[in-house]
């Protein structure tokens, strides 16, 4: 889906088994990527909780991976992936700090002091039920990576930013899926989405009678799917459905661009299984 080139398998918890078990395991790592992108990739027999051969795994991306295409001059592009409220209870009033946000930035810089959006923000239903997005404007108090502080932030990483939005709108993860941005420099917000899709052959993680992997069906139109857009996790019923195009009614707001890859669950016995993924090909936006 992801459509990448340099690939490392990395065998785990090979403490815990015997060598004849590890070669056992090793050969059905190699049946199951035969065909696929992966094919031909290393795998490095790893332990992560005794650190045992993670040297070899940084050796080989140092000298097997280049290093991505960084646009440092481009309007800043971060997905959020996590939101926080860093104030203890019981902080006087002066002592508050805002929201904190976390995520990975995609292009651009970052630097404190920075006027920010963030959409779709705060996202209600008007008294016709139509969805309302009220974008956030705030400004980069702090930047962090880990523990060190930072005065700006490139691509590459996971990169904590202090704003001064209400840390009630930041607590527990409410603004995760959110995009954050440069004021006026965000993508539209996609209430509809037509999309060009491709399914998989496959179901993966499941196996239907006879210990085969259950067939994907054809997108049927009135059915109810979820998609992942960056880090957005949204809800869409099919309305129309044509060969590989597709049209989806979004039960939220995503902001998104022509050309985003995102990815398509059906629920399959209780849970959400991933059976392909798509590029958004157009949609319909909302007014903000």
């Amino acid at each position: 889906i992801m459509r990448l080139q340099n690939l490392i398998i990395m065998q785990n918890k090979v403490d815990l088994i015997q060598e004849d078990q590890a070669l056992v395991h090793y050969g059905q790592i190699q049946d199951f990527i035969k065909g696929t992108v992966a094919e031909g990739s290393p795998i490095v027999p790893i332990s992560a909780q005794l650190k045992l051969n993670i040297d070899a795994v940084v050796e080989y991306i140092y000298k097997h991976i280049p290093v991505p295409v960084r646009d440092f001059s481009a309007d800043p592009h971060m997905i959020l992936i996590r939101s926080f409220d860093v104030n203890k209870p019981g902080y006087e009033v002066g002592n508050l700090e805002g929201g904190v946000v976390g995520g990975s930035i995609l292009r651009g810089v970052v630097k404190v002091g920075q006027d920010i959006e963030i959409r779709p923000g705060i996202v209600v239903r008007d008294n016709q039920n139509n969805l309302v997005s009220r974008p956030l404007l705030s400004r980069i108090m702090s930047l962090y990576t880990e523990s060190n502080k930072l005065q700006f932030a490139v691509p590459g990483g996971l990169i904590g930013v202090g704003t001064l939005i209400d840390p009630s709108l930041t607590r527990a993860d409410r603004l995760t899926g959110r995009v954050l941005g440069s004021v006026g420099t965000l993508p539209s917000l996609f209430v509809e989405i037509e999309i060009n899709f491709f399914l998989l052959r496959r179901l993966l993680g499941t196996k239907s009678e006879g210990k085969k992997q259950a067939k994907i069906e054809k997108l049927l139109k009135g059915e109810y799917l979820q998609v992942n857009i960056g880090a957005n996790k949204v809800g869409a019923r099919v309305t129309g459905v044509k060969a590989d195009l597709a049209r989806l009614l979004l039960n939220g707001v995503a902001c998104a661009e022509k050309g985003d890859n995102i990815a398509i669950s059906r629920r399959i016995d209780k849970y959400w299984r991933l059976i392909g993924w798509a590029k958004i090909e157009r949609g319909r936006s909302l007014d903000v």
